[in-house]
Order: structure tokens, then C-alpha cells, then sequence
């Protein structure tokens, strides 16, 4: 997990103090926003049974998928800010009845792993004592209600960073990297691809070998490499990388959005990345 934490700091270093500050305030709505939520779910009996229910009528998959989709909406929080992006695809939604699960799902690894006579108790003082460690949790983040938020990167930033540390450790150890799988580009990039028009001959549409005519519209990729809109449509709905350089345009694929946030990401820490 240090090696992922340590790959994530490299890349937000790159950052500007404005993206940086920018960053944090986002990444406090979000936490602060989850806080809330997991707060009420474990005040509320009704709820917590419910929730716990549901969790234990999902299968290790499905509980993989829940928490890949909390790890991908926590990998466009951070990415966001590092280079500019079109909006999330559909892969990075999550329902409210989903996050409660997740956020419970993630306090039940947290617990097991540093309180773990919490969970040795009966079913019924469960929800006690998660109430305890997490109450005990935030005591360590309350410094942001009074502190500056440029000033909270060690309370909001870090832990924040962590738990996606843990979720693409989680992730992979499952075996759900999605690397090397062939996905169509979303169809909401696809759409916002922007039209130019041809101003120099002699270039070529490496598609259909054909060259593009000077005055003709033809769609450029955010790696800025250009095509005939009929060669490239057909390709993108079958793979959302481009032909030339293999740069990976967003996809509905939740388990393929991740890889390629995350190579975004790596990319960004070695200064490597150009980006849309």
C-alpha cells in the first residue's frame, strides 16, 4: 500500500498551490458529505440492519464492484484537478443505497483490522461499537471545522488518500484490474469529440491509409491525432484507445476506468503524461 500511497503523492507534487487548495476543498465536501451519511446510518438501528443485510446478500463480487465503483469516484475526485477531463462516464455513478453499503463495508474493514474485539461480539452490540471507533475516528479530523482547509492536507488529504490506497489494493488483489480487456469508449466522449478542419495535405488517415483532404472535417482524439469520422467511430465503439498512440480515451468500465485513472495517475508522478 505504501508504494500506491507514495505513487499518488508524486503525482498530486505536480500540482499547482491553487489546483492543490482546489483539490482539498473537494476532497473535504466529499468526506464531509460521507461523514454525514455513515454518521446517520450508525445512529439509526433500522438502517444499519438494513444496510447490513443487504451487504450480506451480495456475493464477493458484487461487493468487489461496490467498492471499485467508490474507488473510481475517488480516482476522478483526484484526477480531476491534475489535468482537465470530460465529465465522469456512467461507470463512476453510485446510488445512494450503494454508498451507504460501501461506506459500511469499508468501516468493517477498518474495524477488523484495528479494533477487531469490536467485531468479536455478538451481533446485536455491533453496531455499538462501531459506533465508538468511528466517533473515536473523527476526534483525529476535528481540527477541520476550525482550521483552514489549505491547512488540513494531513487530516482530509492523506486519509483520504489511504483509503484509495486500500480500495485499488483491495481491488487488485482480487484480480479485478481489467488490464488488457478490449472496451468501447463512452459514448459521452465520443460525443464531445471536437470537429476540425483539415489545413495541411499529405496526411493520412492511418484507419482506411487514405489521405484527408485540405477543407475536410475530421475528428481529433485528445492526444490530438486526427481521423476520417467514419474510420474512427466504428473503431471507438469497440475500443476506446487511439490507433496511433494507444492513449485511452474514458469508457463505461468500471474495472477499465480505473486502470486508466490510475495510469494517469503514475504518469502525472513522472511528469510522463499528455493529457486531454
Amino acid at each position: 500500500m505504501e508504494e500506491t500511497t507514495a505513487a499518488i503523492m508524486d503525482a498530486l507534487s505536480t500540482l499547482t498551490p491553487s489546483h492543490l487548495s482546489n483539490l482539498t476543498n473537494t476532497i473535504f465536501s466529499a468526506t464531509h458529505h460521507h461523514h454525514r451519511r455513515l454518521s446517520f446510518l450508525l445512529s439509526s438501528p433500522t438502517l444499519f440492519s438494513l444496510t447490513l443485510h443487504h451487504l450480506n446478500t451480495l456475493s464477493l463480487p458484487q461487493k468487489t464492484l461496490l467498492i471499485a465503483r467508490h474507488l473510481l469516484s475517488s480516482l476522478h475526485h483526484l484526477t480531476q484537478h491534475l489535468t482537465p477531463s470530460p465529465p465522469p462516464p456512467l461507470s463512476a455513478a453510485i446510488r445512494q443505497r450503494g454508498l451507504d453499503a460501501v461506506l459500511l463495508l469499508l468501516l468493517f474493514c477498518d474495524t477488523n483490522r484495528h479494533n477487531p474485539e469490536a467485531l468479536d461480539a455478538p451481533y446485536s452490540e455491533w453496531r455499538v461499537n462501531m459506533c465508538k471507533y468511528y466517533s473515536h475516528t473523527l476526534l483525529k479530523l476535528s481540527c477541520s471545522s476550525v482550521t483552514p482547509i489549505a491547512a488540513c492536507v494531513g487530516t482530509i488529504l492523506i486519509p483520504y488518500i489511504e483509503m484509495v490506497a486500500r480500495c485499488w489494493r483491495t481491488v487488485e488483489a482480487l484480480g479485478c484490474g481489467g488490464g488488457g480487456k478490449e472496451v468501447a469508449a463512452a459514448a459521452s466522449t465520443v460525443v464531445s469529440l471536437p470537429a476540425v478542419e483539415v489545413v495541411v495535405g499529405g496526411k493520412e488517415c492511418v484507419i482506411c491509409k487514405e489521405e484527408m483532404r485540405v477543407g475536410r472535417d475530421v475528428c481529433e482524439l485528445p492526444c490530438q491525432h486526427l481521423f476520417h469520422w467514419m474510420c474512427i467511430l466504428p473503431w471507438l465503439r469497440k475500443r476506446n484507445t487511439c490507433p496511433c498512440c494507444r492513449f485511452r480515451l474514458p469508457s463505461d468500465d468500471v474495472f477499465g476506468e480505473i486502470q486508466r485513472l490510475w495510469e494517469v495517475l503514475v504518469k502525472m508522478g513522472s511528469k510522463e503524461y499528455v493529457g486531454m
